[in-house]
């Protein structure tokens, strides 16, 4: 897989940190809206990761690595399910790794996310954000929270999928402008493993994050 083919998916992440960094209009009675249900934990991720960033602008908008991956995993980490993710985006091909392959792809995955956040965070300025009305039927365990990104006039819009597991409501996908980023992962991943098979894989995100790791983000 030739490395511009990852445009469109770091693109899908840099709409998603406008949502994590931008400035909310809430569309809901905040009374009404908690941690513990879809759209309330949205909006708390948002609040949060928004009042470290402002606390100490500098750090972030310098891509301080060391900064953003206290940020990350304090703040975004806890709400999101990575595993499952990663499962969603090898499709097929989740079953025919090994364990330790299992297990090696959610971290590889789980970086690359990382470091691509780590790029795009000194970007984010004065986005503001539009969380749509939420409804959900009594008992849902899979849902949709959709909202908009207003970004210098330009609006896109941006929807988070999420499962409860136990009490709690974690990420796994995301919708931005129409496109989800399990399906386009999905698409590119499908593509390497058929040229180079899941080690292939594995190789060439261990490359691509070192790559980051190394140099601009």
């Amino acid at each position: 897989m030739k490395e511009k083919n990852l445009r469109p998916i770091f693109s899908l992440v840099y709409a998603v940190l406008c949502l994590f960094c931008g400035s909310g209009i809430a569309q809901v009675a905040e009374a009404s809206v908690t941690a513990s249900t879809p759209d309330g934990l949205v909006k708390t991720i948002t609040s949060e990761v928004l009042d470290t960033i402002k606390k100490n602008p500098d750090n972030f908008q310098k891509g301080d690595i060391s900064k953003i991956s206290q940020l990350v995993d304090q703040k975004i980490l806890p709400h999101a399910d990575i595993e499952r993710t990663t499962r969603l985006v090898m499709g097929r091909h989740w079953r025919t790794a090994t364990p330790q392959q299992q297990a090696e792809l959610v971290i590889q995955f789980k970086d690359l996310l990382f470091y691509t956040y780590s790029g795009a965070v000194s970007q984010i300025r004065d986005q503001k954000i539009e969380y749509l009305p939420f409804r959900m039927v009594p008992d849902a365990s899979d849902v949709v929270v959709r909202t908009k990104v207003i970004n210098q006039g330009q609006i896109i819009g941006l929807d988070y999928r999420l499962e409860k597991k136990g009490d709690e409501w974690k990420v796994y996908d995301l919708n931005v402008g129409g496109a989800w980023l399990v399906q386009t992962y999905q698409q590119q991943f499908s593509e390497l493993i058929s040229q180079r098979g899941v080690s292939g894989l594995l190789e060439f995100l261990k490359q691509r994050n070192q790559k980051l790791a190394n140099g601009p983000h």
